[in-house]
């Protein structure tokens, strides 16, 4: 009987862990950058933009699937991996995804100060200085771990059930979105969206969120990998529904004649559906959104550094507070960083390429992944993606600088 209740407790725990790692790599991804970009070129391309959606979650899947796989089969965090590949290369990608981390949480700490604006008309600053010492603190308790893996998961579900919601109230003209998430109006016009969304949801640190989480609660090797295929499966499946809840949520508004209001369009968006009462529900969902993805991205851009000495693996928990502390002072001190959250996108689209690429090396190395064979099509899938992501990046670097000169 002990036995038989000693499974059972070791499955929930093992369920948590894989919900918890699943809705962390989900989350990281559904932040206050994604509702801003999402709302922003939805309501320039209209139902073109499903071609953007379809096209990135097309390469989240070639993304991944072979990183989660790879990483958990070699038991190694992607940094070491790449230092596995090539000597140096690793330093390299720490350091652009820690870059990366923290241009991306400054805005994760501003859309939480907004999203407690909203809510309670508390201050910006105030708000976001508020959401930093919570998520702090999540960090600083005893049992942070399982705290992690328990609320991320309701604050995902929470996210894709309101905006669901909204989605269906606005009325949006779903088979206009079908038909042109195949065949898009002014196709070239799209890179920069596509990449941008690209590296707002796998890009930089967000791709390795996941495997990187399930490494430190120990799934490695082949053995783990049925679960880790079907945790990535979820994962990509999550953020696909939020994705295209949110852009038809915004469709059907901007379809039905609607203008955006410039200065907090995705705000519009719920409260034109939905009145005062929508207003609110924004705020839950950026707040919601904002502190899941500061706990994401903290947790992986530190994990990315945690391996290079023992040192930052004793401390590491107080690297995540100091990362979480810098991103709240810089928010508080410079403001709302409106166009970074886009440019952050499109930057961290760029490293994906990198990051991906020597994963996919790693793959066919045997002092990495010993002697494991990765699945051809998977292979050739991850290699469609770091080819379409190189050529949308460079093309992507014209509209970058026409974003930051205006």
């Amino acid at each position: 009987m002990g036995q038989n209740q000693d499974e059972l407790k070791k499955k929930n725990v093992q369920r948590r862990v894989l919900w918890g790692a699943i809705f962390l790599m989900a989350t990281s991804s559904i932040g206050p950058a994604f509702l801003t970009q999402t709302t922003e070129f939805t309501s320039r391309f209209m139902a073109s933009f499903a071609f953007a959606i379809l096209a990135s979650i097309i390469i989240d899947i070639g993304a991944q699937l072979n990183i989660w796989r790879i990483l958990v089969v070699s038991g190694e965090r992607g940094q070491d991996v790449a230092n596995m590949v090539f000597p140096g290369l690793g330093y390299l990608v720490a350091s652009l995804i820690v870059l990366g981390g923290i241009a991306f949480n400054i805005g994760n700490v501003a859309g939480a100060g907004l999203g407690i604006n909203v809510l309670f008309g508390i201050s910006p600053k105030t708000g976001a200085v508020i959401t930093g010492i919570i998520a702090i603190v999540i960090f600083t308790v005893k049992n942070a771990e399982k705290v992690i893996d328990i609320l991320i998961p309701i604050l995902g579900v929470v996210m894709i059930g309101m905006v669901g919601y909204v989605m269906v109230t606005t009325n949006p003209p779903v088979g206009e979105a079908l038909i042109r998430s195949v065949l898009p109006e002014n196709f070239g016009s799209l890179v920069l969206p596509v990449i941008t969304l690209v590296g707002g949801t796998v890009g930089g640190y967000i791709t390795f969120a996941g495997a990187h989480r399930l490494i430190d609660r120990g799934f490695k090797g082949e053995e783990a990998l049925p679960l880790v295929t079907k945790a990535a499966n979820f994962g990509i499946l999550t953020t696909g529904v939020m994705r295209v809840f949110l852009f038809l949520a915004v469709l059907g508004v901007v379809a039905a004649g609607y203008t955006l209001d410039e200065g907090n369009p995705a705000a519009s968006v719920f409260q034109i559906a939905l009145g005062d009462v929508g207003y609110k529900i924004f705020g839950i969902v950026l707040w919601s959104a904002a502190i899941s993805s500061v706990i994401g991205s903290a947790y992986t851009s530190v994990s990315f550094v945690r391996s290079f000495h023992p040192q930052l693996e004793k401390y590491y928990k107080w690297l995540i507070v100091g990362f979480i502390a810098f991103s709240t002072i810089i928010f508080a001190i410079v403001g709302e960083p409106v166009t970074l959250l886009i440019i952050a996108g499109s930057v961290n689209g760029l490293i994906l390429p990198l990051t991906l690429g020597s994963v996919l090396l790693a793959s066919r190395k045997r002092s990495v992944v010993g002697d494991y064979k990765h699945p051809a099509w998977m292979l050739i899938f991850g290699v469609v993606a770091v080819v379409v992501t190189v050529v949308a990046g460079f093309l992507s670097l014209q509209g970058i600088a026409d974003l930051w000169q205006g």
